[in-house]
């Protein structure tokens, strides 16, 4: 998508609880207040630069830019209540970061190249998820990545039944069930087994967890469906968990329904990385190293940088990457 340039009003919000991204958000603020524009700040970032001209930020307005200090879950958090169609640019301060690309080092740069332009927006798709108890709505919420209908902690395995479009899909006997977007192909979809989807696939992902029934394996249907969820299951405890965030206690025959939501959020992307550059960075896949100039593969281990293959296997040794 064409990017805008033209920013005025940018918003910038921290990973709430952080000592470090509070303090790296008034340093920005005052940097962007310098180049004359207006800057609407989160309240523990607006208290700790003492305002100084500055705007409390507020979800339901727009931003020409929205600046996310934090980690995945903090943008998650973020674009559910601001998907509105202002860019979102994530600044890593966590751990994986997938969403938040661009790490804290590169901070100014990247400011100063979006700032002139140069950059891209991607549209990312958002799920609308309803729950409905004997015909009355109970509640609804926007997902990003996910909606998860599983089991509580101590339960036994679920009895669900899956419908797409008025079609019974299988009842299933599982711990659970996921419905993700493509971006969160990368979240609980894959730790479960599911595929990893190319972020614009007009696809939803449906991925049971641990499914009593081996052959019952994730399907993907088109975004444009109505997927229904309908708990089979009277005497365990059954909740609905939206982006890891999120959570509602589910009854029996309690319908969840999930569709594509109208609202879209847009990413501002930087030119020279790609999707499969964060896979196989993010996810540590292997593959030759940089300094390889003859094409000889890297003897070094990519999933466990610093131990080698012995080490990693030894019984009771740290089998982590």
């Amino acid at each position: 998508m064409r990017p805008r340039a033209d920013f005025r009003r940018v918003a910038i919000i921290a990973k709430p609880g952080s000592r470090e991204a509070t303090l790296v958000a008034a340093e920005l603020a005052e940097w962007l207040g310098r180049r004359r524009l207006t800057v609407a700040l989160d309240k523990t970032s607006l208290r700790a630069c003492g305002g100084n001209g500055m705007e409390a930020f507020d979800p339901n307005e727009s931003y020409d830019l929205a600046v996310v200090l934090g980690g995945d879950g903090t943008l998650l958090s973020v674009a559910r209540r601001l998907a509105n169609g202002t860019p979102l640019l994530g600044i890593n301060l966590g751990r994986l970061g997938f969403l938040t690309e661009v790490g804290r080092t590169d901070l100014y740069p990247t400011m100063l190249r979006v700032l002139g332009g140069d950059f891209a927006l991607e549209e990312r798709s958002l799920l609308k998820v309803e729950v409905d108890r004997q015909g009355e709505p109970r509640g609804s919420f926007r997902a990003f990545n996910d909606a998860v209908v599983a089991k509580a902690t101590r339960s036994r395995i679920i009895d669900l039944s899956l419908w797409v479009d008025g079609n019974l899909v299988a009842r299933y006997r599982a711990d659970g069930l996921i419905v993700s977007t493509p971006t969160g192909s990368t979240a609980y979809n894959l730790s479960a087994g599911g595929p990893i989807l190319y972020p614009g696939l007009p696809i939803m992902m449906l991925t049971p967890i641990c499914p009593h029934t081996l052959s019952l394996r994730p399907v993907a249907v088109p975004d444009s469906s109505v997927v229904e969820l309908v708990l089979e299951t009277q005497r365990e405890e059954v909740h609905l968990t939206v982006d890891g965030q999120e959570n509602t206690t589910l009854g029996y025959r309690d319908r969840v329904r999930i569709t594509r939501s109208p609202a879209q959020v847009r990413l501002v992307r930087i030119p020279g990385r790609s999707f499969y550059d964060s896979l196989r960075t993010k996810l540590r896949w292997g593959g030759l190293a940089k300094d390889d100039e003859d094409g000889e593969p890297s003897n070094v281990n990519v999933l466990s940088p610093g131990r080698t293959l012995a080490e990693r296997n030894t019984p009771g040794g740290p089998n982590k990457p």
